[in-house]
C-alpha cells in the first residue's frame, strides 16, 4: 500500500475506544444485523443508534486533504473579523486550518480511499447502462406519493443542496458516450452525458494508485452560501448596503449578471420551489436584522448583516434537524434521535429554561457543545452527495389553488415552472397561494419507477437535453462510489442474497434481475437504495439513512459556529432567542398571516397542511 494511503484516515485519538464503548458500538451492530434498529422500543432503538453512530464515525470518515496537491484555494489573511463572522468562501471556520471546508476544497469519503473505482469507461458504461438502468427501472408512469409529507419537502431539499455541494460546470470536451437501444426515442445518437469536472488541485506528479478526487465548489460548511453568495462579489451584488438587510426577488432584485453562468434563474435545476425558498429566507434575514437593529440601534450595516447571516444559517440548520427530517423519516425512534440533535435527550423545554444542563451531546445536543473533526478534516462527502440524489420527490404535475376557499388558480407542469419561467409565477401569483398549494401536493416517494419524466427529458438552460436519471447513475459510477452491495458491506451491513432480497416488491425483484444479467454485485446503489422495503414512516432507505446517521451531526460537530461559537457573545442574545423561538412554521406566518388557518395546529411545516375546502365544509 502506498504511503498516502496509510494517512488516508486519522484514527480520532481516543474516540469512544474505551472498553465500555466498544462493547456498546458491537452490541449495536449485532442488534442492528439480527434484529434492526427500527422494530427495537423506542429507548432500546435509540441506544444502537448512537452506537452505530460512535462506530460510523471510527470506521466511514476519511479525508482527501493530504493527498497530493497543487493549486489549492488560498484563504484571505487571518483578522479578527474571523473570529466572530462567517466568510463568503467558507474560510477560517476552523481557525487553526483556514483552507478546511472553504471553496474550491476537496469532497472526503465514507469509504476506505483504497476501495475507490477508477472511472474507466468498460465501468461507467457497463450492462446494463445508465439509459437502459432509466428506462426500465427509474420511469415513473404515474405518480408514487409521499402521504405523510408535502411537497415543501422537494423543495427545502433542492434549497439545502444549493448550499452543501457541487462539483461545478461540466466541461463540454470528451463527453461520456451511452449507446442507445434501437427502440430509444432519444433524439441524439449516442446519449452524450458530460463528464464530471476534474480536481483542478490534483497534482500530475502523484503515483498512479492515488485515489480520485473533486471539489467542492460551494462551501461544505452549512453556512446558507445559497443565500449569501460563494464570494465577496456575488455577496456584495445580493445586499442593499442599509441596516444589513438583502435584496430581495421583487421590489429590490439586482440586475441579472452579465454572466449568464451566475444568473440563478439559468442554472441547471432553477424552479419554482427553490425560488420559493430563497425568497422566504432572504425575508427571514430582513426581520432579524429588524429584530437586532432594535435590540442594538447602535450596530451598523456590517454588523447587522453578519450577525443576521449566522442567526439565520442556524436557524436553517435547526428547522433541517428537527423539522425536515424528522418529517421525512418519521419513525418514532428517529424523530426523538434527530430532535437530541439539537438539544439533547434532555429535551426542548429544559433548553428553553436551563440551557445545556451537560456537556455531553447526548443529554444537551451539538449546539453550544464541543468542536470535533473526529479526527479527520471535515469536509463532505461524496457518499453523502450520492443518498441525497432524490429527485423522485419533485412532482410532475402541480394544481396550484388559493388559500382562501382552495379553488383551483392553474395546472401546469415541473416544465412550466422551471428556469426563467419560475419567477413569472412569483410575479404573477400571491406567494401565500403558491405556499399553501405546495404544503397541501404530497410528493413522490423516493423508489423505484418514480422519477419526474420531466427531468428524464430535461433541457438545460445551454439548449442541451439531459436525463437526469442516466446522469444520476453515471456520475455514482463516474466518482467511485460503490454499488449497492459493496455499499452496504462497507457500512456493515448484511448485503443481499437475492434479488427477493433486494427489493420489496416481487415485480421489481424480477426486473432488476433481468435487467443486470443476474449479477446483484453490478447493482447500482441508487438502484439499490430506491428498491429497499422502507422502514416505518420513512420517505427514503435505511441504507441511505446510515450515511445520515454519520454526516448530520458532523455537519455540526465539525462547526464552530455550531458548537464553541455558538454563544450569546457571537450570535447575540437576541440572535440566540430568535433561534431558540422560530421554527418554519413561524417563519411562514411572519411573512405571510393568510396560511395561519392552513398552519392552525400544526407543528411541522412539512406534515400536510390543512385544506381550505375541508375548513369550508
Amino acid at each position: 500500500m502506498s504511503k498516502h494511503r496509510h494517512a488516508a484516515r486519522r484514527s480520532p485519538a481516543g474516540y469512544r475506544t474505551s472498553l465500555p464503548w466498544r462493547v456498546i458500538t458491537g452490541a449495536a451492530q449485532y442488534i442492528d444485523r439480527r434484529i434492526g434498529w427500527d422494530r427495537l422500543p423506542v429507548v432500546a432503538g435509540l441506544l444502537t443508534l448512537l452506537g452505530l453512530r460512535v462506530r460510523l464515525r471510527q470506521k466511514n470518515l476519511y479525508g482527501t486533504s493530504h493527498l497530493p496537491a497543487i493549486n489549492q484555494p488560498e484563504p484571505a489573511p487571518s483578522s479578527a473579523s474571523h473570529q466572530v463572522n462567517r466568510t463568503t468562501d467558507g474560510s477560517h471556520n476552523d481557525l487553526g486550518e483556514p483552507r478546511m471546508g472553504m471553496a474550491g476544497t476537496r469532497f472526503g469519503r465514507n469509504i476506505p480511499l483504497e476501495t475507490i473505482a477508477p472511472a474507466a469507461p468498460e465501468d461507467v458504461l457497463s450492462r446494463p447502462n445508465p439509459r437502459e438502468v432509466s428506462r426500465t427501472l427509474l420511469s415513473r408512469d404515474e405518480l408514487v406519493p409521499a402521504e405523510s409529507v408535502n411537497s415543501l419537502v422537494a423543495a427545502w431539499l433542492q434549497f439545502m443542496v444549493r448550499d452543501w455541494f457541487s462539483h461545478g460546470t461540466s466541461p463540454t470536451d470528451r463527453p461520456w458516450e451511452v449507446p442507445l437501444m434501437e427502440d430509444d426515442p432519444w433524439p441524439e445518437r449516442p446519449m452524450k452525458i458530460m463528464r464530471a469536472p476534474v480536481d483542478p488541485t490534483r497534482d500530475p506528479q502523484a503515483p498512479a494508485d492515488t485515489p480520485d478526487t473533486r471539489v467542492n465548489v460551494s462551501s461544505h460548511w452549512w453556512d446558507a452560501s445559497q443565500i449569501y453568495g460563494r464570494n465577496e462579489a456575488e455577496q456584495h451584488q445580493l445586499r442593499t448596503g442599509e441596516l444589513g438587510k438583502l435584496r430581495l426577488w421583487d421590489d429590490e432584485r439586482p440586475p441579472v449578471p452579465a454572466d449568464p453562468s451566475q444568473d440563478p434563474t439559468r442554472v441547471p435545476g432553477f424552479w419554482l420551489g427553490l425560488a420559493m425558498m430563497q425568497d422566504l429566507f432572504t425575508r427571514e434575514h430582513n426581520a432579524i436584522c429588524d429584530h437586532l437593529h432594535v435590540a442594538y440601534p447602535s450596530w451598523g450595516d456590517e454588523e447587522l448583516f453578519q450577525r443576521a447571516r449566522l442567526v439565520n444559517a442556524a436557524l436553517l440548520a435547526k428547522v433541517h434537524t428537527v423539522e425536515w427530517t424528522p418529517a421525512v423519516i418519521s419513525h418514532p425512534t428517529t424523530v426523538k434521535a434527530l430532535r437530541a440533535n439539537w438539544w439533547g435527550l434532555a429535551g426542548e423545554r429544559v433548553h428553553k429554561l436551563f440551557g445545556r444542563v451537560s456537556d455531553s451531546e447526548v443529554i444537551s445536543g451539538i449546539p453550544g457543545g464541543e468542536t470535533d473533526h473526529y479526527g479527520v478534516p471535515y469536509a463532505l462527502t461524496e457518499e453523502f452527495v450520492a443518498v441525497y440524489r432524490m429527485h423522485p420527490l419533485v412532482r410532475d404535475d402541480w394544481h396550484l389553488r388559493s388559500v382562501a376557499d382552495d379553488t383551483t388558480l392553474r395546472h401546469c407542469t415541473l416544465r412550466d415552472i422551471s428556469g426563467p419561467e419560475a419567477l413569472k409565477f412569483l410575479e404573477t401569483t400571491q406567494r401565500a397561494d403558491l405556499l399553501y398549494s405546495f404544503g397541501t401536493l404530497p410528493p413522490g416517494l423516493v423508489t423505484l419507477h418514480n422519477f419526474p419524466r420531466f427531468l428524464q427529458e430535461f433541457e438545460r438552460p445551454d439548449g442541451h437535453l439531459q436525463d437526469l436519471a442516466a446522469t444520476d447513475i453515471l456520475r455514482s459510477r463516474e466518482l467511485g462510489v460503490p454499488r449497492y452491495n459493496e455499499f452496504r458491506r462497507l457500512l456493515r451491513l448484511k448485503p443481499a442474497k437475492s434479488f427477493t432480497e433486494l427489493a420489496h416488491d416481487p415485480a421489481w425483484a424480477e426486473q432488476i434481475e433481468q435487467l443486470y444479467d443476474g449479477d446483484i454485485e453490478k447493482v447500482d446503489l441508487m438502484v439499490g437504495l430506491y428498491a429497499e422495503k422502507l422502514p416505518t414512516g420513512f420517505a427514503f432507505s435505511d441504507t441511505a439513512f446510515r450515511i445520515f446517521i454519520l454526516m448530520a451531526s458532523r455537519r455540526l460537530n465539525s462547526d464552530r459556529f455550531f458548537t464553541a461559537y455558538y454563544t450569546p457573545e457571537v450570535y447575540s442574545k437576541a440572535g440566540m432567542a430568535w433561534i431558540d423561538d422560530n421554527s418554519m412554521v413561524t417563519v411562514l406566518l411572519r411573512h405571510y398571516p393568510a396560511l395561519r388557518t392552513s398552519l392552525s395546529g400544526l407543528t411541522n411545516a412539512f406534515v400536510p397542511w390543512h385544506s381550505a375546502a375541508r375548513e369550508e365544509t
